[in-house]
Parts: C-alpha cells; sequence; structure tokens
C-alpha cells in the first residue's frame, strides 16, 4: 500500500457492498483491508468468499480499528446516523448508504460530527459522480434547454423478497426513502435548491411503509417536479427535465450501465443524442472520498445537499400523512 492511499473497511456484509468492492479495487488510491460482521464466523466466511484480508467480529472492533482509514455503511436506514458518528469519533472518514439520515435533525448531528472531527461524511449517491449526471447538468446549465418548466421522473421495481428491512418501518424502511430519493434528488441538483412546498401521496403496507408513493414540488422559481416511485410496479428509472426550448431525456440515470442514454428533443421535434464518457456506476463515489480524504477536496455531495434531500422527503411524508399541501 503506498503512503497516499486509503484503507477501507465493510461495516456489514450488505448486498451492496458487492457493487462497491470491485470501484474499491479497481482504484490505485484505495485498498479493501476488512470488514465486520455481528458474529465472526459471518465476517471469515465472507472475507473468504470475497478475498478480504481481515474480518473482524463487531462494529464497534472494525471502528476502533487503527489500521482503518474509511468506513464504507451499508447497514439499514434506522443504523446510519449511530454508526455515522461513532466511525467520525474514531476518526474515520465515512462513505454511508443513503439516505444518510431519516431526520433534519439528524443530518445535522453528523455535520457537527464532522466539523469537530475533521473528517469527511458523505452520502453514497452513486449516480451523482457518473459523467451521464455531469453532461445533464452541463445541458441544463448551456441554455438550449431555455427556462425549465418540468423535471419529471421514475424509480420503482418489484420487492418480493420477504422479510427485507425496507418493509419494515421501524428500520426506515419505505419507498420514497429506498428510491424515490433519486429522482427527488435529482430535480433538486438540476433546480439548485430545495423547492419551496410539496405534496405527496402514498399506498402504504399492512405494516404502513409506502409501496408507491407519488410526488409534487414546487421551487421558487416557478418550476415544477412530478415523480412517483414504488415496490410494487415494474421497473423504471427515468427522468426528464422539460424547458422552453425542448426536453432533455435521460434513459437509465440511477444506477447507469450499456442502456444508459441522453436524449435532447428541441422544440422543433429534432432529436439529438448527447455523449458522455462510459464509467462504472460506482468508481466515481470512491474517487470522490479519495479526494476528500487525501487532497482536501470538498465531496461531491456535500452534506448540505443531503440535508436538503432529507428535509425534502421529511416534508413529502408529512404532506401524505396531513393529505395537504407542506411547506418546506
Amino acid at each position: 500500500m503506498t503512503p497516499m492511499s486509503l484503507r477501507w473497511g465493510l461495516l456489514s456484509t450488505a448486498r451492496i457492498n458487492r457493487a462497491v468492492i470491485p470501484a474499491i479495487r479497481g482504484s490505485s488510491r484505495s485498498e479493501l483491508t476488512a470488514v465486520a460482521s455481528r458474529t465472526l464466523d459471518r465476517a471469515r466466511e465472507y472475507a473468504a468468499e470475497w478475498s478480504i484480508p481481515r474480518a473482524l467480529g463487531s462494529y464497534e472492533a472494525l471502528i476502533a480499528d487503527p489500521l482503518i482509514d474509511v468506513i464504507y455503511i451499508p447497514l439499514p436506514n434506522h443504523l446510519h446516523v449511530e454508526w455515522t458518528v461513532k466511525a467520525l469519533e474514531a476518526g474515520k472518514h465515512v462513505l454511508c448508504e443513503k439516505p444518510l439520515a431519516l431526520s433534519v435533525a439528524d443530518v445535522d448531528r453528523i455535520v457537527e460530527a464532522s466539523r469537530r472531527t475533521g473528517k469527511t461524511a458523505a452520502e453514497a449517491f452513486m449516480y451523482r459522480h457518473h459523467p451521464l449526471t455531469q453532461a445533464v447538468q452541463d445541458f441544463a446549465a448551456g441554455g438550449r434547454l431555455g427556462r425549465i418548466t418540468i423535471y419529471r421522473g421514475a424509480f420503482s421495481f418489484h420487492l418480493t423478497r420477504e422479510g427485507d428491512v425496507r418493509l419494515d418501518p421501524a428500520m426506515g424502511g419505505g419507498s420514497l426513502w429506498d428510491v424515490g430519493c433519486y429522482p427527488l434528488s435529482y430535480a433538486n441538483l438540476i433546480a439548485g435548491a430545495a423547492p419551496v412546498d410539496v405534496f405527496g401521496w402514498q399506498r402504504t403496507s399492512d405494516r404502513g411503509v409506502d409501496m408507491e408513493f407519488f410526488a409534487m414540488l414546487r421551487y421558487a422559481d416557478g418550476s415544477v417536479a412530478q415523480f412517483d416511485c414504488g415496490f410494487a410496479g415494474p421497473f423504471r428509472a427515468e427522468m426528464e427535465v422539460v424547458g422552453t426550448g425542448g426536453t432533455l431525456r435521460i434513459y437509465r440515470p440511477f444506477k447507469t450501465d450499456e442502456r444508459s442514454r441522453l436524449e435532447f428533443t428541441a422544440a422543433t421535434d429534432e432529436v439529438e443524442q448527447i455523449a458522455f464518457a462510459p464509467e462504472t456506476a460506482y468508481s466515481g463515489e470512491i474517487a470522490d472520498i479519495e479526494a476528500a480524504a487525501l487532497d482536501g477536496a470538498r465531496p461531491q455531495v456535500t452534506l448540505a445537499e443531503s440535508r436538503r434531500t432529507v428535509q425534502t422527503i421529511v416534508a413529502l411524508y408529512e404532506s401524505a400523512r396531513r393529505a395537504q399541501t407542506v411547506a418546506v
């Protein structure tokens, strides 16, 4: 390991690790060194499966390990804040899966811990680091869309696995937290702000988790976002940005693959394919933590942006409960 590289530890053996591990190993500035589980036997089994050098039998052991620089947290949603703050206070940088927190107050706890310790905490929205997203931002800023009036998005799939933590309200379950956060944060990103007010409607399970959520957001400039998300429909992943000069359509924007593409339809109905650089879906977020931890750069997904996302989601849930528009 070179002196200017990061030693990573995985806090749990979650399924999402299989996407992040190749990205860590694909970087010359990072090394995957340890994994922790709630039992040592499970950690050893996982370490053997993925050729990870060290296995630790508790989350606390990984947090305290002096040979770890960065901790990746893919735990259930309700545990994100607790372990992010503990890792920061132990002197580790943190990449935490979305959502970073389930309340604005808890985002603020992480902000304070990061400020106090001088360590980076970032929310793992992998799409934010992909060249496709940068191409969308550049195009939106370039003027050809004219005045942007509408953002439209969707992210849905069939969730059929019994006992999945995303179906448990006590664990921060729900489709808005899990997949709705993508089109929501995407609209906020291009708009450059949180909405001024929102309206939400949901279909819930017997346990009270939103299986489908439908949202409208209004921004200060008069533009409006509409999106839906859910666990009860076919796979859909799309965004659309509509302006007075045309429509920008983003196909498969959230977890990019070979079928992702960017298409502009001008007001004259001419269609143009917009090029962007190919890149694996998770490599950018690893490079982003490296730049923050080793070079002192600001993370691309700032804690202020994460706060904006959580603030909007909380307002949408409140709107759905009250069946009325809620100010953000």
